[in-house]
C-alpha cells in the first residue's frame, strides 16, 4: 500500500470502504466529494489524499446514506456536527458581467420596523420594503445595506461569517442584493432581542437541510433532469414542502407553548 505523508490514495480508500460496503462504487466517493461530505487534499500532482479523518467522514456518509436513508444535505451537517467535516459555507457564485452594471443600484431609506404578533400558519415573514421588492438583479452597497436594515459594519461581518448573508464584487464594491437586504432585515431585529448570532446560524443550516431533501426528491427522479417542465416541477415540489414544514412547525411550535 502507497501512503503519502501518512494519507491515502483514493483507490486505497475505496479498497478499504469495500470491506464495509462491499457494493460502493469508485465514482460514489468523487460524487460524495463533488457534495461537500468531503474534502481531501491534493498532492503536487493533483491526486486526492485522504486523511484518516476523511475516511471516517466517508464512512460515516456512506452509512447514513444507505442504513438510513439520510438525504445528501443532511448528511453533511450530521457530520459537521459529529465533528468529521468542518463548516464551511461556500458563497455563491459572482453574477454574470452583463448583470454588473452599476446602474443596478440603488438607495433606499431605512424601513420602519414593526412588530408582528405571533402566528401559526402561514409561516410569518418579514415585513417587505417596497424598494427591496423588485427584481434580485438590484444591488445595494454596504452603506445603503446598513441603512436599509439596521446592522452595522461589525454585525455584518459576523452574519457574513455565520453564512447568513452573502455580499459580491461588483465593480470594486462590496454589494448586496435585495434577499440579502430582506435576510438581514429580520436578522437585524432578532440581534435587537439579544440573540446570539451563532444560534441563527443554525437557521442557515436548518435551511440548507430542507433544499437538500428538494434536491434529493429531484435528484430520485430521473425523468426531472430532462423533461422541459423541471423546474415548473420543482417549484411546485418546493412550494409542496413549505407547506409540509409550516405544517410540522405548527404542530411543534403548539407543543413547545403548552397550547
Amino acid at each position: 500500500m502507497s501512503i503519502s505523508n501518512g494519507k491515502l490514495k483514493i483507490g486505497e480508500v475505496h479498497a478499504e470502504l469495500r470491506e464495509q460496503f462491499p457494493d460502493i462504487e469508485l465514482s460514489k466517493l468523487r460524487y460524495y466529494e463533488d457534495r461537500g461530505l468531503v474534502v481531501p487534499s491534493r498532492s503536487k500532482k493533483g491526486y486526492r489524499l485522504y486523511s484518516e479523518r476523511d475516511v471516517a467522514c466517508l464512512r460515516e456518509a456512506i452509512r447514513l446514506a444507505q442504513e438510513e436513508f439520510i438525504p445528501l444535505r443532511v448528511i453533511r451537517f450530521r457530520l459537521i456536527e459529529q465533528g468529521l467535516l468542518d463548516d464551511t459555507p461556500v458563497a455563491p457564485a459572482l453574477r454574470q458581467v452583463a448583470r454588473a452594471n452599476q446602474s443596478n443600484i440603488v438607495s433606499m431609506s431605512t424601513p420602519e420596523r414593526t412588530v408582528q404578533p405571533l402566528t401559526l400558519l402561514p409561516t410569518p415573514q418579514a415585513p417587505r420594503h417596497p424598494a427591496v421588492s423588485g427584481a434580485t438583479s438590484k444591488y445595494y452597497t454596504l452603506a445603503e445595506f446598513t441603512k436599509a436594515t439596521g446592522l452595522d459594519a461589525e454585525s455584518v461581518k459576523q452574519l457574513q461569517s455565520a453564512g447568513l448573508i452573502f455580499s459580491e464584487n461588483l465593480s470594486n464594491d462590496v454589494v448586496f442584493t435585495d434577499v440579502d437586504v430582506r435576510i438581514g432585515y429580520s436578522l437585524s431585529g432578532l440581534i435587537d432581542r439579544g440573540v446570539d448570532v451563532r444560534i441563527l446560524g443554525a437557521l442557515r443550516r436548518v435551511v440548507d437541510r430542507e433544499v437538500g431533501v428538494l434536491e434529493d426528491i429531484i435528484a430520485s427522479q430521473p425523468s426531472l433532469k430532462s423533461a422541459d417542465g423541471a423546474r415548473e416541477v420543482a417549484i411546485e415540489l418546493a412550494g409542496e414542502l413549505a407547506q409540509l414544514r409550516a405544517a410540522l412547525h405548527e404542530r411543534a411550535l403548539t407543543k413547545f407553548l403548552g397550547n
